[in-house]
């Protein structure tokens, strides 16, 4: 997207705090009214309810059971309604301490390419999309470099990326040869037959390399560590709309992992969610930032994202100056997630 925003950057001066701020948007935004648009459409799928209520035989706010069974029924529609939208991951944002450095280490060492780099200079930071493909139908990473801040926290909750390669063994070695970190040596998974490998970055972003033949999604993975995991597969499947691919429990290592997504793993990104036995909550850090998913209405998925228990954090409407419609929200473990119209991000492709 050539001038969208998913969230901006906060000031320097507030990037070390970034984990205590809801949305990554300048200070100047944070203060924006909302949208009048928001307030007409704020229950996109009320009149319906309303009208099956009266149907079945019960008046409008007549007794607490009819308010009961139209939070149902608006349920029911919301779910009708998230299963048909057009999603897919579009980008996962998140900050380093040297962009060119990082640039060189992602082309030289994965294979990416530099889709487009981008220079605020009156917000002090810019921005770098790499991926394997173009943004338009393909998973990419948005880097973020604010001026002057070079190192971050990146916490205990975010847990790495995977990305599908032909021969790990070769890509470590290349890793290794551009002076790379490698913490795994490749070789079978605990537990199970496929090879993997585990790499670091230069801002110590840990990548899972995964062997794999050929596929039209390398950037194939986020991982996440989340406090529990059936809430959290609840909310993707119910709030996101995403299915649940897999399920593996690790009793050995203590471990449980659910792979969410809008298709195969073998085709598309997903989200990895990972339960560590006994542990309810992780430090954030202030590296990881979010993911961006695609949808052709942001106001019905602020409201479906509502009424499955998830924190809005950025009312649903056109960024000022862009007329780009977004919204933002948290999970029930704080990670954050921007929702973009599907129309305004092709849009902002084409300029």
């Amino acid at each position: 997207m050539a001038r969208l925003l998913l969230p901006l950057p906060l000031p320097i001066a507030a990037a070390a705090s970034a984990s205590s701020s809801s949305l990554h948007l300048s200070a100047s935004r944070l203060s924006l009214p909302v949208v009048s648009s928001v307030a007409r459409r704020e229950a996109p799928f009320g009149g319906r309810a309303t009208a099956r209520l009266a149907r079945r035989g019960v008046s409008a706010g007549a007794e607490a059971g009819g308010s009961a069974a139209a939070q149902v029924i608006r349920q029911e529609e919301a779910m009708e309604w998230v299963k048909k939208d057009r999603r897919r991951m579009l980008h996962v944002v998140y900050r380093v301490g040297d962009l060119d450095k990082t640039i060189k280490f992602y082309t030289e060492c994965l294979g990416m390419k530099l889709l487009r780099k981008r220079d605020i200079p009156e917000e002090r930071y810019t921005n770098a999309f790499l991926g394997y493909g173009p943004e338009d139908s393909h998973f990419v990473v948005e880097l973020t470099y604010n001026y002057g801040v070079e190192s971050y926290d990146i916490g205990t909750g975010f847990g790495h990326f995977g990305i599908a390669v032909e021969d790990v063994a070769k890509t470590v070695d290349l890793v290794k040869a551009k002076g790379g970190m490698v913490t795994r040596e490749p070789g079978p998974v605990k537990g199970g037959k496929s090879v993997i490998a585990f790499i670091e970055d230069p801002d110590g972003y840990k990548f899972e390399l995964i062997e794999r033949g050929p596929t039209p999604e390398p950037l194939c993975q986020v991982m996440l560590r989340v406090g529990d995991l059936d809430r959290a597969i609840n909310f993707y499947e119910k709030a996101f709309g995403m299915e649940l691919l897999r399920k593996r429990d690790n009793s050995q290592y203590k471990y449980t992992i659910a792979m969410m997504g809008y298709g195969p793993e073998d085709k598309n990104a997903v989200l990895e969610l990972t339960y560590n036995y006994g542990v309810k909550e992780y430090e954030k850090g202030n590296a990881y930032a979010q993911i961006a998913i695609s949808t052709d209405d942001v106001y019905k998925t602020a409201e479906v994202v509502r009424l499955n228990g998830g924190q809005i954090t950025r009312e649903p409407g056109p960024l000022p100056g862009i007329n780009t419609k977004i919204t933002a929200c948290t999970d029930p473990d704080g990670w954050k997630t921007v929702f973009v119209d599907n129309v305004d991000f092709l849009k902002e492709l084409e300029e």
